[in-house]
């Protein structure tokens, strides 16, 4: 059975600025039908990635294929950008109404009057914005006017959509609602989509798969679960949100667990490992509980630590506590659970979180140093 090609594919794909190498994408697949979110620092690459695959950039090496054909080959470039749109962070719209705007990309085509007013029609409505046909692009709101952006770009039906930062200067009433709405318009249409953000919830909420970029390479790509639970490095885990990032030595092991040795506490996690072995534990907050007084309530968690809590960060809907158990510990608690344990700065608490909570990074120890 022959496996279809995938809908965008690239290899070796770099693109210089000023003799430096700002973007080098050893290999990357979009299937048909996904939403694929680039998620990173400032100057990760993202935005640069992205121009390339929508060939506002050259590159200057490297393959690319849309639907299994070269998309720099005599006829493939035109071909490619009839089939693509680009949405940006700051809506780029015409001096002219709203329908006109959403029209625009159908016009060049060459679609028919008809045609027209119905996509156009459809896609107002999609987003939320029929009543604004007639307004002035100047006179919208900049949600109003990314919903247009957004309506014009779905209008023409493209193969595939890019998406860059299109939340990133909207207030959070405004962003949640537009993001809710897209959200449903591209699972209703199965429109492949590429997103970038610095926004790991967004790239949560979005996605099917998630690549970490950090100074133009792609560091790891996968699921949204594996990506924030299975983190590769360091880097990512911090990134992904991993609060407490620990280095250890391995001291003990059993069958399919093991102990480091961390802060000279010892800390139990399960994997397969070597004893003198070092490793990073990587905690999520939110695996990590806290009990008051210390080691009153049972738990079936293995490891279980007297912390003091040094810091106490209201989040919105919860709280990030700062821990010292020895080896700095971070959870995130609800305001109400916050209450209930009357939890303060100074205050002593139990802390909790179970081996198989803790996300394993082997390290490879390096050659030994010179005498």
């Amino acid at each position: 059975m022959t496996v279809p090609a995938p809908l965008l594919a690239v290899r070796e794909l770099r693109v210089r600025r000023g003799g430096f190498l700002v973007l080098d994408i050893s290999s990357l697949t979009v299937e048909e039908g996904t939403i694929l979110s680039l998620i990173g620092p400032n100057g990760a690459g993202k935005t640069t990635l992205m121009q390339t695959l929508a060939c506002l950039i050259k590159p200057h090496g490297g393959e690319f294929f849309f639907k299994g054909e070269n998309v720099f080959s005599s006829h493939g470039l035109l071909q490619y950008r009839r089939m693509l749109a680009m949405v940006f962070q700051e809506p780029l719209l015409f001096d002219t109404t709203v329908f006109q705007n959403v029209a625009c990309g159908l016009k060049i085509r060459g679609m028919n009057g008809p045609e027209i007013k119905k996509r156009v029609g459809q896609n107002l409505r999609r987003f939320g914005i029929p009543h604004l046909s007639e307004r002035s692009a100047r006179k919208l709101s900049g949600g109003e006017a990314q919903r247009v952006a957004l309506a014009r770009a779905m209008a023409i039906q493209p193969d595939i959509l890019f998406l860059d930062e299109p939340f990133a200067s909207l207030d959070p009433p405004t962003r949640e609602s537009l993001m809710e709405d897209l959200e449903k318009i591209l699972r209703q249409t199965t429109t492949t989509t590429i997103f970038a953000t610095h926004d790991r919830m967004e790239a949560l909420r979005l996605s099917d798969r998630i690549a970490v970029m950090n100074e133009g390479r792609i560091l790891q790509i996968g699921p949204p679960t594996e990506v924030m639970n299975q983190p590769r490095d360091e880097f990512i885990a911090s990134f992904v949100g991993v609060e407490t990032i620990l280095s250890g030595e391995v001291v003990k092991k059993g069958r399919g667990s093991f102990i480091a040795s961390i802060f000279a506490q010892e800390v139990e996690a399960v994997g397969e490992v070597e004893i003198g072995e070092p490793v990073v534990f990587c905690i999520r907050p939110e695996n990590v509980t806290l009990a008051v007084p210390p080691h009153q309530e049972a738990t079936s968690a293995r490891n279980v630590f007297p912390a003091m809590i040094t810091k106490i960060v209201p989040l919105g809907l919860y709280y990030k506590v700062h821990l010292d158990c020895g080896f700095p510990l971070v959870a995130y608690v609800t305001g109400h659970s916050l209450e209930n344990l009357s939890l303060q700065e100074g205050q002593i608490v139990s802390a909790s979180f179970k081996a198989t909570a803790i996300h394993v990074i082997r390290k490879t120890r390096g050659p030994n140093p010179p005498p």
